[in-house]
């Protein structure tokens, strides 16, 4: 790992490696915002960074400065940055990587993460991202999920990825882990489209959720939940305000109603942990470990 700089690589039981990138893969911050509470839920420590300038354009994504209780100016750069945690409550142990989407040499930022996961001996990576989607906000939150590996995708419940058109450091990254032949999921919270500049905390609790069952641990997201119960009611406070606003509203929920009904969803998250814990358990006798 040329630009990936770390202190040293832990001994780590099986663990699930977990990617959230702020930007163009992050609507309302619930991607990042979910990966963050997974760092300080389990107190995770910080290990390594990547270098940020081969990778940024400094003018699109700026450093900022501060000045520190010395009275000193200081300069912060945007971070990059890998955490690692033990987990005492189910089977895998943990790497976090928080971030920005670069502007610059994805295709090297990704091999970089690969490199890392194949050094870990990770069991699973599992970006998180959030997406702008026709869905009102009171309904609850969606959770999409593919994977490029039709394996995966079968063992995980999940569906193959159809996708066509732009894309982001996400698709890049699990076309590297496909090519390296390292298993790789990822899953989306919808969020409205119409609220774009607010931090949605239904979805980032949605997200958890997922991980939570993943990781087989308990996850208290009760304040989270308070937040998204009083976000909704503010939205609803505005909205009676512009009967237009009103009705578009009326219009997603009888839509979502629909696609709920046809459309497959994930499994719960029950049925979600069975199918990843036998997925990973194949992963590691394939590899002759016990």
């Amino acid at each position: 790992m040329q630009y990936l700089k770390l202190d040293s690589l832990p001994e780590l039981r099986a663990p699930v490696f977990i990617c959230a990138f702020a930007g163009w893969n992050d609507a309302a911050s619930a991607a990042t915002n979910a990966a963050r509470f997974i760092v300080r839920r389990f107190g995770a420590r910080k290990f390594g960074a990547f270098d940020p300038e081969p990778f940024f354009d400094f003018r699109e994504v700026r450093p900022h400065v501060q000045v520190t209780v010395r009275g000193e100016r200081e300069i912060t750069w945007p971070p990059n940055d890998v955490h690692f945690a033990r987990n005492p409550t189910g089977p895998h142990d943990v790497v976090v990587f928080t971030g920005t989407e670069p502007n610059l040499k994805w295709r090297t930022f990704a091999s970089e993460l690969v490199e890392l996961a194949q050094a870990a001996r990770a069991d699973l990576v599992v970006t998180l991202g959030a997406l702008l989607a026709d869905v009102p906000h009171t309904r609850p939150v969606r959770v999409t999920g593919s994977s490029l590996d039709p394996a995966a995708a079968e063992r995980l419940g999940l569906q193959p990825s159809r996708y066509e058109g732009p894309t982001g450091i996400v698709g890049v990254l699990h076309t590297a882990l496909r090519d390296a032949g390292l298993p790789g999921a990822t899953l989306w919270a919808n969020v409205p489209h119409y609220l774009t500049s607010s931090q949605n905390p239904g979805a980032t609790a949605a997200l958890l959720r997922r991980v939570s069952a993943l990781l087989e641990v308990e996850f208290d997201l009760s304040e989270m939940d308070a937040a998204a119960q009083r976000f909704v009611a503010e939205v609803e406070g505005a909205l009676r305000a512009n009967p237009e606003a009103q009705e578009y509203v009326r219009r997603l929920e009888a839509t979502y109603e629909e696609a709920a009904a046809e459309a497959p969803q994930l499994p719960r998250g029950e049925d979600l942990v069975l199918d990843i814990e036998r997925f990973l358990r194949e992963q590691r006798e394939g590899r002759g470990e016990g």
